[in-house]
């Protein structure tokens, strides 16, 4: 009795089960062709089924082990050429978008600055490759044959250039010459993103804060003196210090903008008559006529025109 009333409810099931079984082997699922076999290690299984998506990595090993492969570099024996290398530090320190020479972890010392003039140069002491120490000697510098300089660590100048006179050992009269005189700042248009926002109204458009003007100095005064006395009188900003390792005064400002304003190589330097003298400015006793020039550099004297800048 119990078959006859429910015989459909067993012989259903068990027909679409032999139904579905049948669909699934003929319809292509079976082990065997879907790529693993029934014995396959389930790590394998799993990465036939749901391969990973492709990497740099697996990518490269699609490609030939030939075509990976890049030439060797080819060696020369041929020194290597200083200008070439001097211009590819260049390219490097721009591509860091660092101030111009910048050192941006700390100030450099005088002594630093030296040095790293010397090696952008190529020369071995700025001050002996361009001075004369027979010349220099002759005019009455004290040079040490130890150092090499004298004793405020002051190079020999060129050959026909003045030697510096100590402040202390200048007479000043009253017999007026005249000079001339100049300060601009115009290198810092060129790099007005490293100099902070609130002195950019400082920098001239033309870059010049005071005009070349034939000014008035007495016998025995200093390029210091002249410029002291100049700025007072047109009532622009300078600060200056006194460096007594250097037995000068070090022109820390002008105008408001000071040494590292545009990076930590950069400073005012001065030249007379076209040289960049390297001796402080109160070291440098006028003649009649000079031509004084007080620039702002943002690199050292590199973009000014003097490479060095020892004392001032």
């Amino acid at each position: 009795m119990w078959w006859k009333k429910h015989k459909w409810n067993v012989i259903i099931p068990v027909l679409l089960v032999v139904v579905l079984a049948a669909a699934f082997w003929y319809g292509g699922g079976a082990p065997g062709m879907q790529g693993w076999s029934v014995g396959a290690d389930i790590a394998e299984q799993e990465t036939s089924v749901n391969p990973p998506e492709p990497s740099a990595s697996t990518e490269s090993a699609a490609v030939p082990p030939e075509e990976l492969q890049s030439p060797e570099p080819e060696v020369s024996s041929a020194p290597a050429d200083a200008e070439t290398e001097e211009a590819a530090a260049t390219e490097s320190a721009a591509a860091t978008d660092a101030p111009p020479g910048s050192d941006l972890g700390r100030a450099l010392t005088a002594g630093e600055k030296v040095a790293l003039a010397a090696e952008l140069t190529g020369a071995s002491s700025p001050g002996v490759a361009q001075g004369d120490t027979a010349y220099s000697a002759a005019q009455g510098m004290d040079i040490s044959s130890s150092t090499g300089k004298d004793q405020y660590l002051t190079d020999p100048v060129p050959e026909g250039k003045p030697v510096p006179v100590e402040p202390q050992d200048a007479v000043i009269s009253d017999t007026a010459y005249t000079c001339t005189l100049s300060v601009r700042c115009d290198t810092i248009l060129d790099n007005m993103s490293w100099l902070s926002k609130e002195k950019h109204e400082l920098v001239p458009a033309d870059g010049v804060i005071f005009p070349t003007t034939t000014v008035t100095f007495y016998e025995g005064e200093s390029v210091f003196n002249v410029l002291q006395r100049e700025m007072k009188g047109a009532k622009i900003h300078m600060e200056f210090v006194n460096t007594p390792m250097y037995n000068s005064a070090y022109i820390e400002g002008i105008n408001n903008l000071y040494e590292f304003d545009v990076g930590e190589l950069s400073g005012w330097m001065y030249q007379v008559n076209g040289w960049f003298p390297n001796y402080g400015c109160s070291r440098y006793q006028l003649q009649d006529g000079d031509v004084i020039e007080w620039v702002y550099t943002c690199n050292l004297g590199i973009d000014v025109g003097g490479y060095y800048a020892v004392g001032d």
